[in-house]
């Protein structure tokens, strides 16, 4: 039995990839490029919409590998959000059809159900209207329109001109989240949609994103060590920068399996879709952030610097780590899962 990648899925890997290095190299996202007009000729924006809704009705595990590319390039583009979380929550609605053509883009604000509600923030849902504040709402950076989950988990639309937003500042320039202030903004109840899904999704991308952006800081360091010389020789020769890249992938490597499979149980396996999520968001925010500081010892001074761009990478790995829940957060959610906690 084959338990890789199908040859699909490799050539839309290669084929993403391939874009993105296009379209936005690393001086590009420094100016604030973004991927969304090149990946929306491939199809990515409606990687999980049906068919029948003009999308391209792939797996999560086909937007993971998607995921990784973006972590690699640590391209700028409305993905987490807008091309997996939202689909799952407006299934079965005319958004869908605008969200695949590319011709919307769709906000999340689910953060104080993955992640922890602060004192001051939390959405009232009273006669289809939305009061209150949801922050660090993913992709909200030219939403169109949001999904917002009040309360209770409950999930609802709402559209970007009925919401006051105000973009946050955070360490990775590469995406946008937003606090959101609504009063008495007209909603949309998804009555279908699972709160608990869609975060699942969200984790299992961003630590597919980690992967991506980790795999890239080990592949750059390795390089750096080959070309680097002290002392009359290249410092890869050292046994001391041998062993720092050699547990670089001695971390990763697992992990690419735990995070594909966490991806491919998502719609095998639905039961199980919240422990694999979990685990794979937990893990892999406690490696990444351990590649990212060995990879930037391991080119010396130069890696503090802007000149080799690896704090691009070293941020976004950072910021993936916060985002719907950080690893202490996430694993409580599995041990709640598996019934070792009460809710």
């Amino acid at each position: 039995m084959d338990f890789g990648l199908s040859d699909d899925q490799k050539m839309m890997q290669e084929s993403v990839g391939r874009t993105l290095e296009r379209a936005v190299p690393l001086d590009a996202v420094r100016k604030g490029a973004s991927a969304f007009e090149a990946l929306k000729e491939l199809g990515v924006p409606g990687i999980l919409i049906p068919e029948a809704d003009g999308g391209l009705g792939l797996t999560l595990l086909d937007a993971a590998v998607v995921a990784e590319q973006l972590g690699r390039h640590v391209a700028p583009m409305p993905f987490t959000a807008s091309a997996v979380m939202a689909p799952l929550a407006l299934k079965g609605t005319p958004w869908l059809k605008k969200l695949a053509a590319g011709e919307i883009r769709c906000g999340v604000a689910v953060s104080e159900h993955a992640s922890g509600a602060r004192e001051d923030a939390g959405i009232v849902s009273r006669n289809r209207k939305l009061s209150g504040r949801a922050m660090f709402a993913l992709d909200a950076d030219g939403a169109d329109i949001f999904v917002v989950a009040d309360k209770f988990g409950d999930l609802h639309l709402v559209q970007a001109k009925d919401v006051e937003i105000t973009l946050l500042p955070t360490i990775d320039t590469t995406r946008a989240v937003a606090k959101l202030e609504l009063h008495d903004a007209d909603a949309e109840p998804l009555k279908d949609a699972s709160i608990l899904r869609i975060i699942d999704a969200g984790r299992v991308v961003l630590a597919a994103d980690t992967l991506g952006a980790g795999t890239r800081m080990l592949e750059k360091a390795v390089a750096y060590a080959k070309e680097r010389k002290q002392f009359g020789r290249v410092i890869g020769s050292f046994q001391a920068v041998k062993h720092m890249c050699a547990e670089m992938a001695a971390e990763l490597e697992p992990a690419r399996a735990l995070v594909w499979y966490a991806a491919y149980g998502f719609d095998a396996c639905p039961a199980e879709s919240r422990r694999l999520a979990a685990h794979a968001k937990a893990h892999t925010s406690e490696i990444g952030p351990f590649v990212a500081r060995t990879a930037t010892e391991v080119h010396g001074g130069m890696g503090f610097t802007d000149l080799l761009g690896l704090h691009y990478w070293f941020k976004r790995i950072g910021f993936n780590r916060q985002l719907l829940g950080s690893p202490e957060r996430v694993r409580e959610d599995a041990a709640r899962a598996q019934g070792w906690i009460g809710n």
